[in-house]
């Protein structure tokens, strides 16, 4: 293919593989233990820490990355304090990040002109850096779900009852947390801060309506993933659009058109039943 001849969109390609493996694989987890919202809040943090290192003049990739990593550990702390009040400590980090994002723009002209590649995302925006912290990310992720699947799969169901079977809670959660920040900045630069929630939480949403149990929902998720970002990737190189709002949408039609078939189905298996029992009725 003519695009794939160009080496910003091969890092591009790159990337966006990386991220669409371990972004749904920790979607799933992140929807079975209820904190959806924990991705979305970390990604506004995570602006603050790009905005962080423009004014500081350090790299705002690795700033970010720092500040998101960070959050997730308050939040889990935060968490562990509010236990009556789960959505509480999202709802702090989140507007602290917005509110310290927007000041430190302030802090420095024309700030805010480029960070429209950070918002929405930018094909060109994948440097030889971030693919290489992304690719840390990814392995590091798959490594982690992989060596602790089974207490990672009881902490996610029911976290009392791993805690008396002897799995250490408290730090598997700040890990969990601390996997959850890296993987948001890491994303960062192919979706866009505002959209990375989409690319964690669409696909895991098609997986865990359509699928038969918890693997089939993680293979679902991943391959669900994986189809939104190389699809949307291709999608935005030729339409020239934002890559983070054209994979948003690309996921969110698989989500409709996922919904449209299984309440089709349903309709003909509910049509059958009737039918089979008017047949026997006569």
């Amino acid at each position: 293919m003519e695009m794939l001849g160009y080496e910003f969109m091969q890092r591009a390609f790159w990337a966006g593989g990386l991220i669409g493996i371990i972004g749904p694989l920790l979607g799933v987890y992140l929807m079975l233990r209820r904190q959806v919202l924990m991705a979305d809040t970390l990604s506004h943090v995570s602006l603050a820490g790009v905005a962080l290192g423009s004014v500081l003049q350090l790299s705002p990739a690795l700033s970010g990355f720092a500040v998101a990593v960070a959050g997730g550990l308050v939040i889990e702390q935060l968490r562990r304090s509010y236990r009556t009040y789960s959505e509480l400590p999202v709802a702090i980090i989140m507007t602290s990040g917005l509110a310290l994002a927007v000041v430190l723009m302030s802090l420095k002209q024309n700030l805010s002109r480029s960070f429209s590649s950070y918002l929405f995302g930018s094909i060109v925006a994948v440097s030889d850096t971030q693919l290489v912290l992304i690719a840390i990310v990814a392995a590091a992720g798959l490594l982690y779900f992989i060596i602790l699947r089974r207490p990672l799969y009881s902490l996610t169901f029911d976290e009392e009852t791993a805690s008396i079977g002897g799995v250490h809670t408290g730090l598997l959660s700040f890990s969990f947390a601390v996997l959850t920040g890296m993987t948001v900045a890491a994303a960062m630069p192919v979706v866009g801060v505002l959209l990375v929630s989409a690319l964690i939480v669409l696909p895991a949403s098609i997986a865990l309506r359509v699928a038969s149990g918890f693997s089939a929902a993680i293979l679902i998720s991943i391959g669900v993933g994986l189809a939104g970002v190389f699809s949307g990737l291709t999608a935005s190189y030729y339409i020239n659009t934002p890559p983070g709002g054209t994979i948003a949408l690309i996921l969110l039609c698989f989500l409709l058109c996922a919904i449209a078939v299984q309440k089709l189905l349903a309709f003909q298996k509910r049509r059958s039943v009737r039918k089979s029992i008017l047949e026997k009725g006569a």
